[in-house]
């Protein structure tokens, strides 16, 4: 696994790929952050700025569907992503 950047430039769009790629591999920490802003019940202008570091204010769209599609990939990742994860360490 690549060494991990605290805070990873984001795409406007996250992958929605059957199987872990680089970039989910690289943002994970991002994944975290915005599962953690959820369960605290922040708002999502909030994320978006914070963890994502995109401005809901001047950029209101591009800021939505970046931080929709990162928190739908950070799901995926909890619920079958991180299988692929494991194998990775196994075979490594």
């Amino acid at each position: 696994m690549p060494q991990l950047v605290l805070h990873p430039l984001v795409a406007d769009e996250a992958p929605n790929n059957p199987t872990l790629t680089a970039y989910d591999e690289k943002h994970l920490i991002v994944y975290l952050r915005l599962l953690d802003a959820e369960a605290d019940g922040a708002d999502w202008m909030e994320a978006a700025l914070l963890v994502l570091r995109l401005d809901p204010i001047l950029e209101p769209k591009r800021a939505y569907a970046a931080w929709q599609s990162h928190l739908m990939q950070a799901k995926w990742m909890t619920e079958s992503g991180y299988e692929h994860l494991l194998r990775q360490q196994v075979v490594h």
